[in-house]
């Protein structure tokens, strides 16, 4: 696995290229915006989306997929509700058995699909991956210390693909439970933005590791519920991933929670930020695919329903206290 290609030229696709080449790998970083192409190329640095990282200058950026054709494996990072059509834009360059590595977090609007079924359809003659866990672009791109989770169905496949990325300061650990992996990094990001309003409400700490713990429970449920299995989610992809983007507003789905918590409307909340807030547009999708398999997610709910406009905050925030009381498990 010598020559790696990168899709997507954000913070993440563009940290991901940096730590493949870090690995010693040929690295081939495909992006849609033609400056960022430019930026890589010419300076050896994604002006765009990650300013002030210096890039491995063996990093080549490109945009067109056909300088992926050669690749060994596939590195796919495209925002979740883009994920489709940049794949199936990629499809006509994919061989046959090609390692496709999941990057991206988030449950696909309108199908309710995850990732790995999203890359079924549009490419369905490679091996698909997932790569999850807590880390945050700049982090990585800089080379701290980051551990994350790489599952594929085959162990030893996933062996092979940690291997083929790992660097001293990156270290993944394999799984075999991609549902697992996929539905911790999906639902993380809708919870990361209820942690966001609680915060920009100033509710305090103990309401924040409450918010944590219970929406850990929303995301176990529903992991569980699609084929996933428990302990993957109590993992780095789910609980490791949970707490890094709940308790930063380095996040940028916090970030957008602790605007909403501050009064700011979703669109001012949004205004000028490059990259994606996962998380706004996978609350509808994971609120509708939870009904869908009967599981109880109250707080993705209330998020959903801040997001659309259809509750407001404090509103929201007196109906989840006021739920009927229970036992906890």
């Amino acid at each position: 696995m010598n020559r790696v290609g990168v899709i997507g030229g954000g913070a993440w696709g563009t940290a991901l290229a940096q730590v493949c080449a870090r690995a010693g790998r040929e690295v081939t970083l495909w992006a849609r915006e033609p400056e960022v192409v430019e930026s890589v190329n010419a300076r050896h640095e994604n002006a765009t989306f990650l300013p002030g990282v210096p890039l491995d200058p063996l990093i080549r950026a490109t945009g067109d997929f056909a300088g992926l054709a050669g690749s060994d494996l596939v590195l796919a990072v495209p925002p979740a509700q883009h994920m489709r059509s940049t794949l199936q834009a990629f499809s006509a360059h994919a061989r046959d058995g090609l390692p496709i590595l999941l990057c991206s977090k988030g449950v696909e609007q309108g199908s309710l699909k995850l990732m790995t079924e999203v890359l079924a359809e549009a490419i369905p003659q490679a091996a698909p991956a997932v790569l999850s866990g807590p880390s945050f672009a700049g982090e990585v791109a800089r080379g701290l210390p980051t551990a994350v989770t790489l599952a594929c169905h085959e162990a030893g496949r996933a062996e092979d693909l940690a291997e083929a990325i790992a660097t001293p300061t990156f270290r993944p650990y394999f799984a075999t439970d991609m549902i697992g992996a996929e539905a911790g990094g999906a639902v993380k990001n809708v919870l990361a933005i209820a942690c966001g309003i609680v915060e920009g409400r100033g509710l305090g700490r103990s309401a924040h590791a409450a918010l944590i713990t219970r929406g850990f429970s929303e995301l176990t449920r529903l992991a569980v519920a699609l084929g996933g299995e428990a302990e993957t989610v109590a993992g780095l992809c789910g609980l490791g991933d949970l707490v890094l983007t709940c308790s930063s507003p380095q996040s940028r789905n916090m970030s957008v929670g602790l605007a909403l918590g501050q009064g700011q409307t979703l669109e001012e909340a949004l205004a000028g930020k490059l990259s994606v807030a996962e998380g706004v547009a996978s609350a509808p999708a994971v609120r509708d695919l939870a009904r869908r398999l009967g599981v109880e997610t109250p707080i993705c709910e209330a998020v959903a329903a801040i997001l659309a406009g259809q509750v407001g905050v404090d509103d929201a925030i007196r109906g989840l206290l006021s739920r009927p009381l229970r036992e906890e498990h």
